[in-house]
């Protein structure tokens, strides 16, 4: 097994275009792997940040074995394969037989193009707040959203297992318990400005210290056309909770270094994995 490995994470800033925004992802994606990216990850709702709930609905795809049933996953495959990386698909809209609802999906794909793992959101958002200024802010992703079942879910890779979840995942602890060890925690993300600024940072330095694991959160970060505003703060956390690197805003290309001695270093002189009680 490889001991270390660079991992990257995408930030965007996705428009309601689904061209524009593989356009755009593919100009960071090849400049991570230039840079020597073993494993590149792209934010939640990375192909499409519509004006509408509905919009991610009608760009919906069908998931099929062994096909690649719509331009987001042929995309995503093709370019896997081209830079020889491991690709977290962010997520993408998928079909399940209904014009109203959609899952939101991760889909993974190996150096050679083919999807590995796949994780359907379990968690959905709901948010509102009134704020001083009279301005009401609301998201409910139920309306447009279902839940997925397939949790949960990890795969293997040459420098270590890593884990999937997505955004709101991340307030829900018993989730990455449920993982079992993983050496890599992944959290591709959409967070709110005012969510963001409230907890990102803290909610993902808690995973990679319960967890002892790295954590690696590619996310929306900024000002959409669409005027909603993300947080950002793409980050890369180590298993002691110090974050190694982190892209506050706008779009671009965030990486650092996994070491998996450094786990064992860090899993040995505290062994709270060992010490858990509660199963």
């Amino acid at each position: 097994m490889k001991r270390t490995a660079k991992v990257a994470a995408i930030q965007m800033l996705s428009t309601p275009v689904v061209d524009e925004n593989l356009q755009a992802a593919a100009e960071l994606v090849a400049r991570a792997a230039a840079e020597g990216a073993d494993l590149v990850a792209l934010p939640e709702y990375f192909c499409i940040l519509g004006n509408r709930d509905t919009d991610k609905v009608a760009a919906r795809e069908r998931v099929e074995i062994g096909r690649n049933a719509g331009p987001i996953q042929a995309w995503l495959s093709a370019t896997a394969a081209r830079h020889k990386i491991w690709l977290v698909g962010g997520t993408i809209p998928v079909d399940i037989g209904s014009a109203e609802k959609i899952l939101n999906t991760c889909l993974v794909y190996d150096p050679d193009g083919k999807v590995v793992a796949r994780y359907d959101k379990i968690h959905l958002f709901g948010f509102r707040r009134e704020h001083e200024d009279g301005r009401v802010e609301q998201f409910d992703e139920a309306r447009t959203i279902v839940h997925g079942s397939n949790l949960p879910v990890a795969f293997d890779t040459p420098f270590g297992r890593v884990g999937l979840s997505i955004c709101y995942d991340l307030r829900f602890p018993e989730l990455y318990r449920a993982l079992g060890p993983c050496d890599l925690l992944l959290v591709p993300s959409a967070f709110t400005a005012t969510t963001g600024q409230a907890h990102w940072e803290p909610l993902l330095r808690a995973r990679a210290i319960e967890n002892l694991a790295y954590v690696l959160a590619p996310a929306q970060g900024g000002l959409h056309v669409n005027g909603r505003i993300t947080h950002g703060h793409s980050m890369l956390i180590d298993p002691w909770g110090v974050v190694r690197d982190e892209l506050v805003e706008g779009p671009g290309v965030m990486s650092g270094e996994i070491d998996l001695d450094e786990i064992a270093r860090f899993r040995a002189s505290l062994p709270a994995l060992a010490h858990r009680t509660l199963r």
